[in-house]
């Protein structure tokens, strides 16, 4: 289950994707959440799903590889769409008892399973084709123009980047540890919720100690090094807007604006 979460994992390939500018890519990644939210009806969604199958194409991710990730959070996905099947009220299309299944229910639950399967799917794509340090560019030279009021645009950036980058070493850590406690006759499989809550513990405290020991090694290493933040900085790949960048940019707007006048939002 942990090998399966992709989100922080950068997948090596040379594509169109991977070879935009890191904020052309951000930005993108902001564009799609937010308008995931801005779809009204399923006719939004297959628009969405055709764009993103598009740059899913383009970024030469193998399907198996970027779907992966969602069996780590299949349950979360389950709860949602059993949540809103059972929960909203309408007309009754089947009913058992207490539970109840409504044609809005219906509708619904399997409106909001597919808007979190986008959501998910979408925002992977963004670290499956930008190397941690090119995120890091990005995000620190999408936030400097507020470094005016007084945003720690490096910091924040830093921060974004080693959180991103130490998601899949975590993962790989409590492999080694569930593996290890597995060994000494741990069992993390059997038994109901809370027995499976429970058995955890011995799982999550050596964790959290390799998690501060990570920190702490990364910090000794940071100073070793004299990092001072980002004042006076210089970079070794330099972040330029190229013909494709721009070419990506009205692909934004233009899919911004599709998307706006599908929802309704903008009437000719």
């Amino acid at each position: 289950m942990l090998k399966d979460i992709t989100l922080g994992q950068y997948y090596p390939c040379d594509s169109p994707l991977h070879r935009l500018d890191p904020r052309v890519k951000i930005t993108a990644a902001l564009v799609y959440i937010v308008s995931l939210f801005f779809v009204r009806d399923f006719p939004g969604f297959a628009y969405v799903t055709l764009c993103l199958a598009v740059l899913v194409a383009l970024s030469r991710v193998p399907l198996s590889f970027l779907f992966r990730g969602m069996k780590a959070i299949f349950l979360i996905i389950l709860f949602t769409f059993a949540a809103n099947l059972f929960l909203t009220d309408g007309s009754v299309l089947w009913q058992l008892g207490f539970l109840r299944v409504t044609s809005e229910g219906l509708y619904r639950a399997a409106f909001m399973a597919l808007r979190l399967i986008l959501l998910i799917v979408g925002s992977s794509l963004l670290t499956l084709t930008t190397k941690p340090m090119a995120l890091t560019d990005g995000i620190e030279s999408l936030l400097s123009p507020f470094r005016r009021i007084g945003l720690p645009a490096h910091e924040l950036a830093m921060m974004m980047s080693i959180a991103l980058r130490f998601i899949p070493t975590l993962m790989e850590e409590a492999d080694k540890i569930m593996k290890a406690q597995s060994a000494r006759g741990a069992d993390f499989e059997s038994g109901n919720v809370l027995q499976r809550a429970k058995a955890l513990i011995p799982l999550l405290v050596p964790l959290f100690v390799s998690a501060f020991r990570i920190a702490q090694d990364l910090a000794m290493a940071m100073e070793a090094r004299c990092y001072r933040g980002g004042e006076g900085r210089t970079r070794l790949h330099p972040l330029k807007m190229r013909g494709r960048d721009r070419a990506a940019w009205i692909l934004i707007l233009l899919y911004t604006l599709i998307l706006l006048v599908q929802a309704g939002w903008i009437v000719f």
